[in-house]
């Protein structure tokens, strides 16, 4: 009888265990996943092919990951005592780019072109992809620390390589346009930008090249990046100190570069207006005589010497009724 007992009240409490441990709900901002016997619920044979530009050709048959049957919100589900549930949530989630599980730190260090060493800080966005929920929970063991150490290791190669775009535009016209003696001396001074300050300036396509390196990470971990948030490029103190005095020489040099070219422009401007001026006097104290020129030409075509000697007669007319005094020479010099 005891033994009866024994048996009939395992079989009672393993049927209240599995009734009342073997349902669940998932909420709405999670998805979830079975494993039966340790083996993800499948959707066939269906895998995730790659198709992402950013992942290199050999590397592509790596990420071909299964895609598993994805619970969506709602319940209660029903489970097997062999089977277990892992859920996820999908909702947009944020993380500092400091975030390191196996240290505490404040800032990233990353080394410039010019070999400064620089503090950048930041945030991302980020959601688990429903799509592609296996790499994410059985692909590695911590997803978000890969994700971490991957956008680290871009960052600081887009940092140690940065070049402002602008600056490159400038230096390339510089050597086309330029005087092709001088185009070497231009190409220097253009080129003596400091890399902090051009990162400080082009935060918006730091950020845009992050997001675009970030596109695999769906592939190889299952996380989908939001958006890369770079906030802040802060130079040790004794740095940041030499970058604000080299900017404010250049600021006063560029002002000083400013005023000289708007007093050159101006006194050009001046000078050219001296010269239409000169120009148009010339012409008006000309225009008198060019008409003359061509009545007398037109006279003597039409009339002959005759009629130019009778033009010239009438014309001296008024001007001897307002002279005082009149001098006649003769043929042989006396008067």
């Amino acid at each position: 009888m005891l033994i009866a007992g024994m048996i009939v009240g395992l079989l009672i409490y393993s049927v209240f265990r599995v009734l009342i441990g073997g349902f669940y709900t998932v909420k709405p901002d999670e998805r979830a996943a079975l494993t039966s016997f340790g083996r993800a619920v499948r959707l066939g044979d269906a895998t995730v092919t790659a198709t992402d530009q950013t992942i290199p050709d050999e590397e592509k048959a790596r990420y071909q990951y299964p895609v598993l049957k994805v619970i969506g919100p709602g319940g209660p589900y029903f489970k097997w005592p062999w089977q277990r549930v892992h859920k996820v949530s999908i909702s947009t989630q944020a993380v500092q780019i400091t975030w390191d599980p196996s240290k505490t730190q404040n800032t990233i260090e990353a080394v410039t072109k010019d070999n400064l060493t620089t503090g950048v800080n930041g945030q991302l966005r980020y959601r688990i992809s429903e799509n592609n929920l296996y790499p994410y929970l059985f692909g590695v063991t911590s997803p978000l620390e890969h994700v971490m150490g991957f956008f680290v290791s871009v960052l600081r190669e887009r940092i140690a390589n940065f070049q402002d775009p602008k600056g490159a535009d400038l230096l390339a016209a510089a050597t086309e346009e330029g005087d092709p003696g001088n185009a070497s001396g231009t190409a220097v001074e253009l080129s003596e930008g400091v890399s902090i300050n051009d990162l400080r300036k082009n935060l918006p396509l730091l950020n845009q090249y992050m997001e675009q390196q970030c596109e695999g990470t769906v592939l190889r971990y299952g996380i989908e990046l939001d958006a890369a948030l770079i906030t802040e490029i802060d130079p040790p103190p004794e740095v940041d100190r030499a970058l604000s005095a080299i900017n404010s020489t250049r600021n006063q040099v560029a002002a000083d570069i400013s005023t000289a070219r708007a007093d050159a422009e101006q006194q050009i401007t001046m000078s050219k207006r001296a010269v239409d001026i000169a120009t148009n006097n010339a012409e008006a104290e000309i225009a008198p005589l060019q008409e003359l020129a061509s009545t007398l030409t037109q006279v003597k075509s039409e009339g002959g010497s005759g009629a130019l000697k009778a033009y010239l007669r009438n014309m001296r007319l008024p001007l001897l009724e307002r002279t005082r005094r009149i001098i006649e020479s003769s043929s042989n010099g006396a008067v």
